[in-house]
């Protein structure tokens, strides 16, 4: 209903952080008490969610992150690491995907270097300040969610039998901890006091400190100790041997870099993105798709069929288009110029049946160019009725390991108009074997990639992997940046996102009405995790939206399914009022762990 909340909408003038994680908003907001800017705070809050988040992101993993500093342009700042060298598709000869979980699918570690990058060149806090945080909780043990709980009693197996390191970290007593009991990373915190006490053996200047952390990750300890690991076979989540791809001169050799930003305008605002590496251009060109069909300006009156079947129906074409056209543009050329176009959204509009769902995949042709239309796996189907090509896998998940993790997100904005929005992914305890030496395992990014060498997304040495880490950034007709926004959520970010920030941009006031309005999503295009599913007029609804909405959407053909009341997206956001510099903040309160912080 209109005006309900779950929570107030925070409001102040100082500075506002918004996460996934209660502690985490408490160490980003710690720091700029001390003093810090919003990117001191969102590189504090990075490193204190890979500890209390673990099942969701960690040092292995990556980040992306779209940014303003006060005064200049958006950028992106790239924290995803790339596929080894020798990861070539000989290298995954006889299988028909990169797998789900184990080393083979390790791309370089992104998040640490991408922090570091950003704390450098924007940042006034030192390698300590920001780390001292993840530290403190490393060591002394951190209050374990009832979703950690369950990742690790599901995985117990695997950790007790065939992945030594990971069950000294997280089954301490032999059993998977209890949700509420406390959990410790004693590794982890030594490898990070070892960072800073090499930071500071460089000197008193704060950007040599920052330089001396980066070539420890990169070049020094922490490299060493992954190649080390990866010298020998390191047993998958069945205990089969694999011999791991990444080597630490991967590490030594990639570092985060800096992007222009994806933007569109919509209304009297832009909105800017990561490039066609990441999936955020799919929101864009929902943006576009929402200007051609009208959609969205009436939210002010609450959720309705028509809104849900417009979101919905233009979702599909975007993201048939992410599956045909989006890669690393260092490796393929992506149209988004003509993908994020007037003319191309008006002629996709034309696709859209007002009173019908569409159950096909239609990406579109650019410029003479055919798309690439990727198999599908239909759930139900019987084995001889799918398209043939990958992935064609069981439909049960026998392992543990195979387990889907998730993601992280924080926002933070401050007085002087600074604004980072991030989303931390990777590196999931469920992923690989935590390297005793260091407490972290790897990620496995590279299941992102297909095989397929016709897919823009294919896999090739030092190429980054597709993925679905989409922060999001807002700035008015000025330039100045407005809003920062996310969520976890895999395919469903730049969903419930663009949901949301659909009814903001048209005139919904309160960020955390916006966050708290009935979600929903569709599932009608190929997953990007294994086993690659994909649902034909798939429909995911809260129960919110309503029976009456439900049974005209499922008239219309959505194959609709009603999910738990407050199951879906786990979003925050931080705003900003550039002429009277009043911040606010929301976070969502479904999964009830996100909070938002600020005065």
């Amino acid at each position: 209903m209109p005006g309900f909340t779950t929570r107030p909408q925070l409001r102040g003038d100082f500075g506002m952080v918004a996460s996934t994680h209660w502690l985490a908003s408490a160490t980003g907001m710690s720091l700029l008490e001390r003093g810090g800017n919003a990117f001191d705070a969102a590189v504090g809050v990075g490193f204190t969610l890979q500890v209390v988040e673990p099942h969701l992101n960690g040092p292995g993993g990556e980040v992306p992150v779209v940014f303003q500093a006060a005064g200049s342009a958006p950028r992106v700042l790239c924290g995803q690491g790339v596929a080894p060298a020798a990861a070539t598709t000989d290298a995954y000869a006889g299988m028909d995907r990169v797998p789900g979980s184990g080393v083979l699918a390790a791309t370089v570690p992104g998040s640490f270097d991408a922090w570091m990058l950003l704390l450098r060149d924007h940042g006034t806090m030192t390698v300590r300040d920001v780390l001292d945080h993840a530290i403190g909780l490393a060591e002394r043990g951190y209050p374990v969610l009832d979703r950690i709980a369950a990742a690790v009693e599901a995985l117990t197996p695997v950790f007790s039998r065939h992945w030594a390191g990971s069950a000294a970290v997280y089954l301490p007593h032999g059993a998977a901890p209890r949700a509420g009991s406390r959990l410790r990373n004693p590794a982890l915190a030594a490898a990070y006091r070892r960072i800073v006490a090499e930071a500071e053996s460089a000197g008193s200047d704060r950007e040599a400190q920052i330089e001396a952390a980066r070539r420890s990750w990169s070049q020094g300890f922490v490299a060493e100790a992954v190649g080390d690991f990866l010298a020998s076979p390191v047993p998958s989540g069945s205990g089969e041997p694999q011999t791991a791809l990444l080597t630490a001169q991967d590490m030594a050799e990639w570092s985060a870099s800096y992007d222009d930003p994806v933007s569109v305008t919509y209304g009297s605002h832009t909105v800017h993105k990561t490039g066609p590496w990441g999936q955020g251009p799919a929101m864009l060109q929902q943006f576009r798709l929402a200007e051609a069909l009208g959609t969205g300006h009436d939210v002010r009156e609450g959720i309705s069929a028509d809104f849900v079947h417009g979101v919905t129906e233009a979702a599909k074409l975007a993201f048939a288009d992410r599956e045909a056209w989006y890669g690393d543009p260092d490796f393929v050329d992506v149209p988004l110029k003509e993908l994020l176009s007037t003319d191309y959204a008006a002629r996709r509009a034309e696709l859209v049946d007002g009173s019908r769902a569409s159950l096909e995949q239609r990406p579109g042709g650019v410029s003479g160019r055919l798309p690439f239309e990727p198999p599908l796996y239909v759930p139900g189907q019987a084995p001889g009725d799918r398209t043939t090509g990958e992935p064609t896998v069981r439909d049960d998940v026998s392992n543990p390991a195979d387990l889907r993790g998730d993601t992280c997100h924080v926002d933070v904005v401050d007085a002087w108009g600074n604004m980072v929005s991030a989303t931390p992914s990777g590196g999931w305890l469920s992923s690989s074997p935590v390297i005793p030496a260091l407490g972290f395992p790897l990620g496995t990014r590279a299941q992102m990639f297909w095989l397929d060498p016709a897919s823009p997304n294919a896999l090739a040495p030092r190429k980054r992997p597709r993925t679905t880490l989409s922060p999001t950034l807002v700035t008015r007709e000025d330039g100045q940046a407005v809003l920062a926004i996310g969520t976890p959520g895999g395919d469903q970010q730049d969903q419930w996102t663009f949901t949301a920030l659909l009814r903001i941009l048209n005139g919904v006031e309160n960020l955390q009405e916006a966050l708290d309005t009935p979600m929903f999503h569709t599932t009608a295009f190929p997953s990007s995790f294994h086993p690659r599913e994909t649902v034909p007029g798939g429909l995911v609804v809260e129960p919110g939206v309503g029976e009456g909405n439900i049974a005209e959407l499922r008239r219309r053909g959505h194959q609709v399914q009603v999910v738990q009341e407050w199951s879906l997206g786990r979003l925050a956001a931080v705003a900003r009022d550039p002429e009277t510099g009043e911040l606010r903040a929301a976070a969502d309160a479904r999964a009830a762990q996100g909070y938002a912080a600020g005065r």
